[in-house]
């Protein structure tokens, strides 16, 4: 693993402490265009000719997707419950989706004049889009304004594709979109929460300024960080931190009742929170897997492995211990795609594997000085987890095309092509070739 190579401070903070590929980046940027960030989801409906919900194809370039929801409701005259749909998607990125919606006909889209999206009736269903419908993604994305030779850009990445395609993958980690892209908190919070103190987790949540922030946002929430006045913070935060104001105004009328300011916010986004800090502890046994060289690709004695359901997607419901006895049968699976080497996203009954793995999973877990037994959360039961397995490697063969870059004058792109199942991150594929 490249130990030289300086890791970003936010990647190290959120537990991404390696690089699997040792061949140095080409940096760049993305997104610096719309259509740079290309996103196809991979979806298992099946349309037909009936049925009382319409599929219909959505490509939508810089919309947030609750939003374009929203106002295509307004549009048809409906709620916004009849829509469904299996995922949200990144909003600055073109991105292509199929969703439902109940009891509208074809004729129907044809009043829908929205910019930046459109709308291809494509059959009907009797069963809604939803979240289990979605398999993966398919991503086209360019890498703008790097700094090389054409022939020196081609080498570093056709050796980063060949040291990803001798390990088959990258390292699963959560990418940073998990933890928050401008200000990566949400983990904190999720700590305080399980260890039982919601005065902290509230004040990280409303309060702790990030310097990627607006300058009127970090001094609104430096202010509540130093002098905790609830009151005179509702005069100062933007009206757009609804979530944080919503929590505030909760404080205002009922000081010190923490946890009900957290019952002020919706159930997914409270449950984020304690995701966060699992996928923290994820990332950072994945990372001491990583410097102990322990393989991601091979099981060794004391690892756990899940296997592959009917779409060959690793189905972590199914697990099992490798032993002495079943380690090369199990290496055989791994080596048709069947079996995956897994790490713990840890709970109250949370599984650690034996040996050499079972040994990192549990220095982690003293070091950051956890009880998983507080992952039961007594004070607010309805965030309780009790764990589960994900698999170290996430499985990817990138494409790639370089050109001269037609934004940057004298520069190079480079698009890259892959698939990721879903609950995968492109920015982890990214982080190999970019190396920022």
């Amino acid at each position: 693993m490249n130990n030289a190579t300086i890791i970003p401070q936010l990647e190290q903070k959120i537990g991404m402490e390696l690089y699997l590929a040792r061949t140095p980046g080409v940096g760049g940027k993305i997104r610096q265009l719309i259509d740079d960030f290309y996103v196809e989801e991979i979806s298992n409906i099946k349309e037909s000719k009936e049925g009382r919900y319409l599929i219909v194809e959505l490509t939508k370039r810089d919309w947030d997707m609750h939003h374009v929801i929203r106002d295509l409701s307004r549009s048809l005259g409906i709620s916004q419950k009849r829509f469904g749909w299996a995922g949200t998607k990144d909003k600055r990125a073109l991105t292509k989706q199929k969703i439902s919606i109940w009891d509208v006909s074809e004729e129907a889209l044809e009043r829908i004049s929205l910019p930046r999206v459109e709308l291809h009736a494509i059959g009907r269903s009797n069963k809604r889009v939803a979240l289990g419908d979605l398999l993966g993604n398919s991503f086209r994305i360019t890498i703008r304004g790097i700094s090389l030779s054409p022939g020196e850009a081609e080498k570093r990445v056709q050796s980063i594709s060949d040291e990803i395609a001798q390990v088959g993958g990258v390292p699963n980690f959560f990418g940073v979109q998990r933890f928050g892209t401008l200000r990566p908190v949400t983990h904190l919070v999720g700590d305080a929460i399980v260890r039982g103190d919601f005065e902290k987790a509230a004040l990280t949540y409303i309060a702790k300024p990030f310097p990627s922030e607006p300058e009127d946002v970090r001094r609104a929430r430096g202010y509540v960080w130093e002098t905790h006045d609830f009151k005179g913070g509702l005069r100062l935060f933007p009206r757009h931190l609804r979530y944080e104001r919503a929590m505030m105004n909760h404080l205002v009328s009922n000081p010190s009742d923490y946890t009900g300011a957290f019952r002020t916010l919706s159930p997914g986004l409270k449950k984020l929170f304690v995701h966060a800090h699992q996928s923290y502890i994820f990332n950072k046994i994945l990372s001491r897997r990583l410097q102990r060289g322990l393989p991601l690709n091979i099981a060794m004695e004391g690892d756990i492995v899940c296997f592959a359901n009917k779409s060959g997607l690793p189905d972590t419901s199914r697990i099992q211990f490798v032993s002495s006895d079943n380690v090369d049968g199990m290496n055989r699976l791994i080596e048709r795609k069947r079996a995956f080497v897994t790490a713990p996203i840890v709970g109250y009954e949370s599984q650690l594997a034996k040996g050499e793995p079972g040994e990192i999973e549990r220095i982690i877990i003293d070091e950051m000085r956890i009880d998983l037994n507080d992952f039961a959360i007594p004070k607010m039961p309805e965030l309780a987890s009790s764990g589960l397995r994900r698999e170290v490697l996430l499985s990817v063969q990138p494409t790639h095309e370089i050109e001269n870059d037609d934004l940057n004058v004298g520069q190079r792109k480079v698009v890259l092509g892959f698939s990721l199942p879903k609950g995968c991150y492109a920015t982890v594929v990214l982080r190999e070739y970019m190396k920022l």
